[in-house]
């Protein structure tokens, strides 16, 4: 007996070995044409002029932007949010301030600050048939037409959301974070791809860079190239890194071949009738921005249509990361969640050529490397202390192997920088510059495992069931915002006994 159970571990070993040896190597084999697309798109643009965004505003095709803010007990955030984006430079535009139930006085200190008179006619109706909570009242600013604020009964940030595509007047809609701070050419960099698109081709949702503004001086509410700074954190630093990796890499490759699955809820831009026509945003979900960007392709295929959702590679907006390695676990742990809850959804495109390359490419890529990775990883490990156990590998030949991968997932990081730096040059100080490259290096030995234990965890809660929350994300204060612990624009915390 004993010896048949030796002789199953042994075999175990050898295919579990394999397995994962084929995985690496298919893995290693999508980051490098990752890679490679990202470096030739960036080459074919690197002698396009720079845009004079000014002369872009003055033409007709510009297309008119309601601005959707969802906002939870915001009341000493709102005002300074508000007057930014009522200042930003664009043609034609409405702010639609969503108060998801606030408990504090959002509303209130809205009303007052921008002179709020409240609309007793009809509002208009995009005609979006999700249910959502209750409107308590519309309000028109009397000194700013273009500023609304619905008043609603607490739902959540998707719900908020839903309320302000339901009211806002254009064909296009602006979703963004309240924490977001913007670059002063936001809004026209993304909604040029819509005015350049093709003959017979729709753009219908796009998105850009999203950076990390820690150790930056915000100025108003924005962020120029001019003031853009590499925090001191080693953790921060490594999140610039990661940032750059996923939106410079991944991001750019997806967008060439229509293959991309998340525009960011920090900033992205949708045309208003693809989103009603395909029910909004899903309610009661943690990422809710990916899984609207997966129904738009799946309504694309449905109507065999050449639409197209596009990213664009220069930074748009950027945002407060987590300093502390507390928060951030909460903050990934969530992300691998809403990833599970959006490949769960959807399981019946993967692997499925009616859905062309999301199908085939995009949804297995990110189920098997994006959500699976890091159980994939952890067993790896598992192999390696049982193969020493079993006297079956070689240790000379294991260690080289793990080095090369490791140097292998520090290179495609310091690639990463290595674009930033060719084509957008925002860290123009070169203190900064060598800081990110020495920190790349580094990755796969102290920052990469920590990620890999925190998203194993995610993957654990999200199939044992565990309800949505956001819990408290306590800010540091970095977008000179003085944001109160636990609110989030349009996210409700959850009860104290639920803390992640």
């Amino acid at each position: 007996m004993n010896e048949t159970w030796f002789e199953f571990m042994m075999q175990a070993h050898r295919i579990f070995g394999y397995a994962i040896m084929v995985y690496v190597g298919l893995s290693a084999g999508v980051y490098i044409f990752m890679y490679a697309a990202a470096a030739r798109s960036l080459w074919r643009d690197r002698d396009l002029s720079p845009i004079q965004y000014s002369t872009v505003l003055e033409t007709e095709l510009v297309p008119p932007l309601s601005i959707v803010v969802p906002a939870y007990n915001e009341e000493v955030n709102i005002v300074g949010s508000v007057r930014s984006l009522l200042g930003i430079n664009y043609k034609q535009f409405e702010i639609v301030v969503v108060n998801d139930g606030s408990k504090d006085r959002t509303a209130d200190i809205m009303i007052e600050e921008f002179d709020m008179s409240e609309v007793k006619g009809r509002v208009p109706f995009a005609g979006l048939k999700r249910e959502t909570k209750p409107i308590r009242a519309v309000y028109r600013s009397l000194r700013h037409p273009n500023l609304v604020l619905v008043d609603k009964e607490n739902g959540g940030k998707a719900d908020a959301l839903n309320v302000g595509i339901n009211v806002s007047r254009y064909p296009y809609f602006v979703s963004l974070d309240g924490d977001t701070v913007l670059d002063a050419n936001a809004f026209i960099k993304v909604v040029k791809p819509i005015m350049d698109a093709r003959p017979g081709e729709e753009i219908i949702a796009t998105g850009g860079s999203v950076g990390i503004a820690n150790g930056s001086m915000v100025d108003s509410g924005y962020l120029s190239s001019d003031n853009v700074r590499l925090s001191d954190k080693p953790l921060v630093i490594m999140q610039v890194i990661e940032y750059l990796r996923g939106f410079l890499m991944g991001r750019i490759g997806l967008s060439r071949y229509n293959m991309l699955l998340l525009i960011s809820g920090a900033f992205g831009v949708f045309n208003k009738k693809w989103v009603v026509d395909v029910g909004g945003y899903e309610t009661g979900t943690i990422g809710e921005d990916m899984e609207l960007t997966v129904r738009l392709h799946q309504e694309i295929r449905r109507r065999k249509s050449k639409a197209r959702i596009v990213y664009v590679p220069e930074p748009v907006c950027w945002t407060e990361a987590p300093e502390s390695f507390t928060i951030l676990r909460r903050q990934r742990t969530r992300w691998q969640r809403g990833l599970f809850e959006s490949i769960w959804k959807h399981k019946n495109m993967v692997l499925n050529p009616r859905y062309g390359r999301v199908g085939m490419v995009s949804m297995p890529m990110f189920l098997f490397i994006e959500l699976l990775g890091p159980l994939v990883e952890i067993f790896g490990y598992i192999t390696v202390v049982f193969g020493f156990f079993l006297d079956r590998i070689n240790i000379q030949v294991s260690l080289s192997l793990a080095l090369m991968m490791l140097l292998f997932g520090s290179l495609v990081s310091a690639g990463a920088v290595l674009f930033e730096e060719w084509r957008f040059h925002n860290y123009n100080r070169i203190r900064d510059v060598l800081k990110m490259f020495a920190y790349a290096l580094s990755e796969s030995f102290w920052y990469r495992p920590v990620q890999t234990l925190w998203r194993t965890q995610g993957l654990i809660q999200a199939i044992r069931g565990k309800k949505h929350g956001w819990g408290e994300m306590t800010r540091v204060n970095v977008l000179g915002a003085n944001k109160k612990p636990g609110t989030i624009a349009g996210a409700n915390p959850a009860p104290p006994e639920k803390k992640e």
